[in-house]
């Protein structure tokens, strides 16, 4: 009985310490914003996607590279769409070296995005995946399937969570951040409102421009999302009509034996 106590409590402060870490994370706030592609029949948005790519180039790629994601992906169908002379204008704008010719070129439309020099720099390829635990507690999904929220809600709350307070810890200059864990984060605010001008003349203010990079680098991370939704809609009607007639086989097979039982 002492031993059942005694477990029984240990166990109790592993709870009541777990309970206070997730408290201690929720209390970050991430906003939960309303994304095309969320949902089963969602979509990316086009605009949205060519918008972000815009923020990412003139802004987050002085610091963070996209090494697993290739120029000629901008035209794939259900992303940013460029046609193949635009992406083969964007893919020159940037020197990529060349082992063969031991130099940098500039970059074809088969070459992958620079990956990032900067020391303490995450590369963003997968960023919006890598910020999936935000789903909910222990990662089992409760936000997303209940609000919605993931990582591309996560990453434009932190590039809009930036509240004006610096502190200076260990030598490093700490930014407030009502999104980051802990409310610091080492990473200067990177936007601001007009920082970036869009031909579409939408809203370049910090907050739509963080939404924008944001439903980006989820593009980024899942860029087949949109065929991976319509295949499963077509699993999902084929497998209720497979119901179905199993349903009415089953009864068929059945009736004879049911009626002489009767």
């Amino acid at each position: 009985m002492k031993n059942i106590v005694l477990s029984t409590l240990v166990a109790l402060g592993l709870s009541m310490g777990g309970s206070a870490a997730l408290a201690s994370e929720a209390e970050s706030h991430i906003t939960d914003y309303e994304f095309s592609f969320e949902g089963p029949f969602g979509k990316f948005d086009q605009a949205q996607l060519q918008r972000g790519l815009q923020v990412y180039t003139e802004v987050c790629s002085a610091c963070h590279g996209l090494r697993l994601v290739a120029f000629r992906n901008l035209g794939d169908a259900g992303g940013p769409t460029y046609g193949e002379a635009e992406v083969k204008a964007y893919a020159a704008q940037w020197d990529i070296y060349n082992a063969e010719a031991d130099e940098d070129l500039p970059g074809k439309p088969a070459d992958k995005f620079p990956a990032n020099t900067s020391a303490g720099a995450p590369d963003l390829s997968v960023m919006a995946k890598a910020r999936a635990g935000f789903h909910g507690p222990y990662g089992l999904l409760f936000n997303q399937l209940t609000k919605g929220m993931g990582g591309p809600e996560y990453i434009a709350s932190v590039l809009a969570g930036y509240d004006g307070h610096e502190k200076e810890q260990a030598g490093t200059t700490l930014y407030g951040n009502t999104a980051f864990p802990g409310g610091n984060i080492s990473m200067a605010p990177p936007l601001e409102d007009g920082l970036v001008e869009f031909a579409d003349g939408s809203k370049n203010d910090v907050e739509n421009m963080a939404q924008d990079v944001a439903a980006f680098l989820m593009w980024t991370a899942e860029p087949k999302l949109m065929a991976r939704k319509q295949f499963g809609l077509v699993a999902f009607i084929f497998l209720g009509i497979l119901g179905v007639l199993l349903y009415l086989t089953n009864k068929k097979l059945w009736a004879p034996i049911k009626r002489k039982e009767a």
